[in-house]
């Protein structure tokens, strides 16, 4: 079991920044897949950015040129670096993972719980 603890959220002012940090538990081989999702009130869920296993990202519209996703597999960790904030952007943000324990061993999918993120006009 991989479990998922993300942290950095909060509440900013608008055109401030933030940084979430999803930390995976344990030892792992590698992150070879990593996402950010957010879900506003009363709206749907939504992918706000990916990175493969390669490294490539992509990003909503939304949040092109403001927001960057990236991992640390040293750290077992995957980052949302947010800037120029926008109340728009107010939602629970959460990580999702795929994950390989060990090298040629089966990918664990895990969610991290959500964490809050409130940008003030």
């Amino acid at each position: 079991q991989v479990q998922l603890v993300e942290s950095g959220g909060g509440l900013v002012q608008a055109g401030g920044s933030l940084r979430l940090s999803c930390a995976a538990s344990g030892s792992i081989f590698s992150i070879n897949f990593g996402a950010w999702y957010r879900q506003a009130p009363g709206k749907q869920r939504e992918l706000v950015a990916d990175i493969t296993s390669g490294g490539t990202t992509t990003y909503a519209d939304s949040v092109k040129g403001r927001f960057t996703i990236s991992r640390d597999n040293a750290k077992n960790a995957l980052y949302l670096q947010m800037n120029s904030l926008k109340p728009e952007d107010t939602a629970v943000y959460s990580c999702y993972t795929r994950i390989l324990k060990s090298k040629g061993g089966l990918p664990f999918v895990s969610w991290g719980q959500g964490i809050r993120v409130t940008v003030s006009s």
